[in-house]
Order: structure tokens, then C-alpha cells, then sequence
């Protein structure tokens, strides 16, 4: 495997959805096959072929978004905000175990959509300049999560996406002391880093704060030569700003969930507390569940320091094989935010999620005829893969890159 990387073009312009497809069943119904046209012996040439065919992707889409993308992200957010009054609502006033179940379920279903499906994408750009969509834009966006957006659109956006998996450049091949990468040094936490990434999963949201906003950094370090991810230094008025961009999300977050809403229950502080609570958990275990799994397993690429694409074709191959896919049906790809669709998520990651959903057949034959690997698998086989590698990556004689 080529491992030239420096993630050189930002996939690219404004987004938008169309209907969306049940693309589990799609995948199943059409298997790729190889085009007897393709080119195969000459690896420029089919390079060459599948960036032609992935810009010609990217300008239809880009063409065709518009007024059903706004409409899908419009009815996505009005179903969330039913989820969360039906869910608040129950929790508030229910007697018994199952109403309380009900509406606990309805509350993770609007967090889990404003985290993924609705935020996710909206931060990414995917709604910028549509008229109707003002609400989505990139840059004014609250995200409903405990995530700084500034500090996520740098950290995820401009660092993750240009320089996916390239060591030194990309700060998501470890999460504090979860070790991601081969490629990230071995360090005696790591031993611990199952359970840690248990923890982690189940604080997801508050991890992927610490780590964005660069007091991950102050804590710890990265374990790397360059010490840290998105810190200059660990000047005393460094640390203080990073703690400042934390808390100027954590604060007014959790003052909403974890006092105002319980607050309101008067004498039923507790059960109200306790539904919150665990709508936090399912929004953060069921988001951690996805992103390990579209970035983490032992056939996924990664690529040392100084690693450079060398050509359009090589980083989209590059970015097509630092990711998994897995299979879920439509209702599941909503509450991950299409990122069951990582490959095509990192090919166009400013297309909305019904769009990633739509090309992703025409992606995959894509790769099928350039002779690039497309890998997909159902979701519990790939979360085994990724068990797999995070325990393998606890030790440091078994850490071999792909």
C-alpha cells in the first residue's frame, strides 16, 4: 500500500440532501462488479480514472443541491424538537418504568440527531449559502452537544479531513489516552486503554471537547515528538484560554441538563436527573460506536509523519482506505448522520448525510473498477475489528501498521 500522504484538497462545496435511500438494501441488491473497461494494470492510469470519476460525483452533486436538501435538514431538526418535548415531557411526568423508558428513548433520539445527522453535517458547511437554511450555517451554528464549535471546526474540519490518519497532522489517531494509531507512541497508560476506552465512550462528548479545545493537551500531551495537538505551548495563560473555550461550552450545556431541567421537577429532581443522564450516555455511547468504527480496525491505512498524496487520485485513494464503512438500515444511518458512509464522508465530507447515502453505490463501483479496496461489513463485525485493534494497540510489540 502507497503510503505518500499529506491530505492535499479539502473536499469540497456547499452541500445539500436528496431523498434518502435505504442503502443497506441498495448495496445488497446491486454488488459491484468489475468494469471490462477499467483500467488495471497501470496504477497512475487508474488513479488518474478515479479521480475523474469522483470530481464528476462531486460536480452533479454539487449541481443538484438545493431546495430538497434544505427541506430534509428543516424536517430532520422538527422531528428532533417533537423528540425532545414528547421526551422531556415523559420523563417529567411519568409514574411508572415504562413511560419513563419512553420518554428517555425520545430524548436520546433528538440528541443523538442534533449531534449527528443535524449538527455534524452543519458544521461541516453543508447548508452554507442555502437560502431557507440560515439556521445551519457553518459559523453560527449552536451545536446542541458539549462540543466547542470553533475549536471542533478547526480540529475536525481543517485537521482530521485534510490529513486523514497522517501522524503528526492529524490529532484524531489517539483520544487522550486511547491510542488509535501505530503510529502514536506506546506508553505505560496505554496497558489500560480497554477500560479507558470505555470510560472514554460513555463521556464522549466531554472527551471530544477536552480534546478539540487543547486541554487534552494540558493534561496529558499526545505521547508524540511535537508534544501536543492543537496547543502552541504550556505557558500558564495557554492552558487558562483552553480551559476558558471548555467551559464556555460546558457550562451553559450542563446547567441546562443537569440543573434547570431537573429543577423544574421540583420534588422529582432525581428521576428527571437520572433521564437526562442517561440520554447523555445512549447519545455518547451509540456516537463513539460510530466514529471508532469508521476510522479504527487493523486493515485500515495509516500513514507516518511527512507523508504526502502526490496527486488528486492518490488522496482520495488515500482518504478511501484510512475509513471503514459498515451496513445499517436507513433509521440507524439517520442517528449516525450518515457516517455509516464514512468513505464517502471523507471523499465529500461537505455533502449533507442524505447525499453521502445516495452516491454511496457509485462510489464503491468507483473503487471496485480503479482497483481501489472499498470495505464494508455489518456494523457488529466491524465494532469487533475495532475491539480488536484498540487492544492489540495496548501493547506495544503487537501495534504493527497495516
Amino acid at each position: 500500500m502507497s503510503t505518500e500522504s499529506r491530505a492535499a484538497a479539502r473536499a469540497a462545496g456547499p452541500a445539500a440532501g436528496a431523498p434518502a435511500s435505504l442503502l443497506s438494501d441498495a448495496l445488497r441488491a446491486t454488488a459491484p462488479t468489475a468494469s471490462p473497461t477499467a483500467p488495471v494494470d497501470d496504477e497512475a492510469a487508474r488513479l488518474d480514472e478515479l479521480a475523474t470519476r469522483l470530481d464528476a460525483i462531486r460536480a452533479r452533486v454539487e449541481a443538484a443541491i438545493g431546495a430538497d436538501d434544505v427541506k430534509h435538514i428543516a424536517r430532520t431538526r422538527a422531528f428532533s424538537t417533537a423528540m425532545q418535548i414528547v421526551g422531556r415531557g415523559l420523563i417529567h411526568v411519568s409514574l411508572d418504568p415504562v413511560t419513563f423508558a419512553v420518554g428517555v428513548g425520545a430524548l436520546w433520539l433528538h440528541k443523538q440527531l442534533e449531534a449527528t445527522e443535524i449538527g455534524h453535517s452543519a458544521l461541516h458547511g453543508a447548508y452554507d449559502k442555502l437560502p431557507g437554511a440560515e439556521k445551519f450555517a457553518s459559523k453560527t451554528f449552536d451545536w446542541r452537544v458539549p462540543i466547542d464549535e470553533e475549536a471542533w471546526r478547526y480540529g475536525h474540519n481543517v485537521r482530521h479531513h485534510q490529513y486523514t490518519n497522517v501522524a503528526g497532522r492529524d490529532p484524531d489517531i489517539h483520544f487522550g489516552s486511547v491510542r488509535l494509531n501505530a503510529h502514536t507512541p506506546h506508553r505505560p497508560i496505554h496497558y489500560a486503554q480497554v477500560p479507558i476506552t470505555l470510560a472514554t465512550a460513555s463521556l464522549f462528548g466531554i472527551g471530544m471537547n477536552l480534546h478539540f479545545t487543547g486541554v487534552a493537551d494540558a493534561l496529558e500531551g499526545n505521547g508524540r515528538p511535537e508534544r501536543f495537538d492543537f496547543l502552541p505551548d504550556d505557558k500558564p495563560e495557554t492552558v487558562r484560554a483552553a480551559w476558558q473555550k471548555a467551559l464556555r461550552k460546558f457550562v451553559p450545556y450542563y446547567k441546562r441538563e443537569l440543573l434547570f431541567y431537573p429543577l423544574l421537577a421540583g420534588p422529582m429532581f432525581g428521576k428527571v436527573l437520572l433521564g437526562n443522564l442517561l440520554s447523555e450516555l445512549f447519545r455518547d455511547l451509540y456516537s463513539a460506536a460510530t466514529i471508532f468504527c469508521g476510522h479504527v480496525g487493523e486493515d485500515v491505512a495509516d500513514y507516518p509523519a511527512g507523508t504526502r498524496a502526490g496527486g488528486r487520485g492518490n488522496w482520495y485513494k488515500m482518504q478511501i482506505e484510512a475509513a471503514n464503512n459498515f451496513e445499517v438500515p436507513w433509521l440507524l444511518s439517520m442517528l449516525c448522520g450518515a457516517l455509516d458512509r464514512q468513505i464517502e464522508h471523507h471523499l465529500f465530507p461537505k455533502f449533507p448525510p442524505n447525499r453521502l447515502r445516495e452516491i454511496a453505490p457509485e462510489v464503491r463501483q468507483a473503487c471496485v473498477d480503479c482497483g481501489v479496496e472499498y470495505r464494508t461489513d455489518t456494523w457488529p463485525r466491524t465494532l469487533g475489528k475495532v475491539a480488536r485493534r484498540i487492544w492489540r494497540l495496548s501493547f506495544p510489540d503487537r501495534a504493527a501498521t497495516p
